[in-house]
């Protein structure tokens, strides 16, 4: 696996450091970021669309990317568009 650096948080400090990768093999966006507090990974088992299995699988994470990195993920998307 070779992960693509896409970029972090500029506001990254010492308690954390959202970060985006696409992995250049596979096209995969690879994120690092905030686990979902309980609140969010509730409502998010509580929004489960139609089909789709109830609950968090154990292999599985919510988590939040702060909206200051949107161009980072079309960054991404582009790159792994192009991989």
């Amino acid at each position: 696996m070779d992960l693509q650096f896409i970029g972090i948080d500029p506001e990254t400090g010492h308690n954390g450091s959202p970060t985006v990768w696409v992995d250049t093999a596979t096209a995969d966006i690879v994120l690092q970021s905030y686990t979902a507090d309980d609140e969010t990974r509730a409502q998010c088992v509580r929004g489960t669309p139609p089909g789709h299995s109830m609950g968090i699988p154990d292999h599985e994470s919510v988590i939040r990317i702060p909206a200051r990195m949107a161009p980072m993920l079309r960054e991404a998307c582009d790159a792994a568009e192009r991989a």
